[in-house]
């Protein structure tokens, strides 16, 4: 009779629930917080495939260490260290992207201020608008090609550095100028930081991305390819149609008119990021890529 009940109260333990406190329940919540962000960036870029495939070579390590193929369970082991080398080195790109977003994030922004004296100054006045969306019209008229990336939270001295400087207040006097055909400084991406244009003729990466329109040039893909890697807003001029576009945040839009150009700069005035997205969405401005 005992062993009876010594069986039963051994089946019962392993529905024992032990005691769950605070620090348990913040534990789960910050892992829950980091996985969740870990697979929606995993899924969100190529780094979707190499997991992929990490799983089917994990199945077959697995396969072999049941039927004992030693083998390839020696190749595996001494695999393992120059393969993770191996990701680091082909993911870079999506790495350095992963970790730019989390240097986004709201909480970080205010432990680490980057500069003080820059966030009481308006990075984009009503004046700098008003000169970009005229500077803009004028250009797609003529159909000139035009590139003006406005600087935001995350800074773009890398970019900035394979130009040419200048310190100039942006006028549409100068940014015509400057993208005139012929002219020594018309190639390239022109940088604004605070309302000044600091440098032209600047090389923007291009995107990796294979859904984009085969017919987009290479100014729609360095707009897209600088707002993938930084939080910048991009102004794009297409040579071919006169068009006007903006790239930010990943997302093209293309064939804005003149109001739904200044609606998108006068989203990128606002402090919060949540306001700036509803704004954006707004403009009633569809991506069409």
């Amino acid at each position: 009779m005992y062993g009876f009940w010594y069986q039963i109260k051994q089946y019962f333990d392993w529905f024992y629930i032990p005691k769950i406190g605070w620090q348990d329940i913040l534990d789960i919540i910050i892992i829950a917080y980091v996985i969740y962000h870990i697979l929606s960036w995993i899924k969100s870029s190529r780094a979707w495939t190499l997991l992929r495939g990490i799983v089917l070579i994990a199945f077959f390590i697995g396969i072999a260490a049941i039927l004992r193929l030693n083998t390839l369970l020696w190749l595996a082991r001494n695999m393992i260290s120059v393969g993770i080398l191996a990701i680091i080195i082909l993911f870079q790109p999506e790495l350095r992207h992963a970790l730019d977003e989390l240097g986004r994030k709201k909480i970080l922004k205010n432990i680490f201020a980057v500069d003080s004296k820059n966030s009481k100054v308006q990075r984009l006045s009503d004046k700098t608008i008003y000169e970009l969306v005229k500077t803009s019209v004028e250009l797609s008229k003529d159909k000139t090609g035009a590139l003006i990336v406005l600087e935001h939270d995350t800074p773009l001295g890398e970019y900035e550095n394979t130009g040419i400087s200048i310190d100039a207040v942006v006028t549409e006097q100068l940014l015509v100028n400057i993208f005139e055909k012929n002219t020594p400084l018309h190639d390239g991406a022109v940088i604004i930081r605070n309302n000044r244009v600091v440098a032209a003729t600047c090389y923007l990466p291009l995107t990796e991305r294979n859904d984009v329109n085969k017919k987009l040039g290479t100014r729609h893909r360095a707009g897209l390819g600088i707002s993938e890697a930084t939080d910048s807003m991009t102004i794009i001029v297409s040579e071919e149609t006169g068009g006007i576009a903006v790239a930010y945040m990943g997302t093209l839009y293309r064939d804005l008119d003149e109001d739904s150009l200044r609606k998108h700069l006068q989203g990128l005035q606002d402090k919060t990021e949540e306001t700036r997205h509803r704004k954006h969405k707004r403009g009633g401005v569809k991506n069409e890529e």
